[in-house]
């Protein structure tokens, strides 16, 4: 489903010169399973996660998503993924309802089509209580709603979601936490990205530890507590931080 290989991105920056970002990384991850992305702020994972959506284009290395590269064909990779992030915008003079709908239309869903999927989506999240809510008058939580019915009213493969639950109040995220899992269950394949080790201990099948752009270690929560002798996922990703990259190893390197 999704394929990573020997991922790469550098910047040019005028006073630090060179800067990489993600430094050949690689992973799979396939239907029915959440691979969580964990570091801290500047560990290189939104770089790579904007690279699976196009948005960037990489360095070197390739990247394919449900069979289509992200670099020589991304407008078929964009109607495999549905995109949400902790800063995705709404507009403000459009409902709920509006703003899903035109993003369905331009995934080029059918008017009989769309309007099926939005009642179905709309039901699932419970947003029927402000469908007609203009989006300047929408809390955080309502908002963060309108960000995960529009990525997924096309039904993608494939979710990306990067730190998706920052500034939201514990409901709010368990809520959205809960809608993961139930992405999951209908057999999707979902990057999660996050430096917060409760929801990766809550969701994720496989992980990978990332810090200044590399992969310090990737395999299941349990394979890497066991191997590293920490049995509280915490204390494990401070010591692969600390320890720095030669002292890491990757449980089955992450690739299927």
């Amino acid at each position: 489903m999704i394929h990573v290989r020997n991922l790469t991105k550098h910047y040019a920056d005028l006073k630090r010169g060179r800067v990489v970002a993600i430094n050949g990384i690689s992973f799979d991850a396939g239907p029915g399973e959440v691979f969580g992305l964990l570091g801290p702020n500047g560990a290189g994972k939104t770089t790579a996660l904007r690279i699976l959506s196009t948005v960037l284009r990489p360095t070197s290395g390739t990247a394919s998503i449900n069979g289509f590269d992200v670099v020589t064909q991304p407008s078929q990779v964009r109607h495999q993924i549905g995109f949400v992030s902790a800063s995705t915008a709404v507009y403000d003079r459009m409902t709920a309802w509006e703003m899903v709908e035109y993003f369905g239309r331009l995934y080029g869903l059918a008017n009989d089509n769309l309007s099926t999927r939005m009642e179905a989506v709309f039901e699932r999240l419970q947003m029927n209580d402000f469908r007609d809510v203009l989006g300047g008058k929408l809390s955080t939580g309502m908002k963060q709603k309108v960000s995960i019915a529009r990525s997924i009213i096309h039904d993608p493969p494939v979710i990306i979601l990067d730190e998706a639950t920052s500034g939201l109040d514990v409901l709010v995220a368990r809520a959205l936490l809960t809608t993961v899992a139930e992405l999951r269950l209908q057999g999707k394949c979902i990057i999660y990205s996050t430096h917060i080790m409760r929801e990766a201990e809550r969701l994720c099948d496989r992980v990978a530890i990332m810090h200044r752009g590399l992969v310090l270690a990737a395999g299941t929560i349990d394979e890497l507590r066991n191997l590293h002798g920490e049995p509280d996922l915490e204390d494990l990703f401070f010591k692969l931080i600390l320890a720095g990259p030669e002292t890491s190893a990757n449980v089955g390197q992450a690739i299927a």
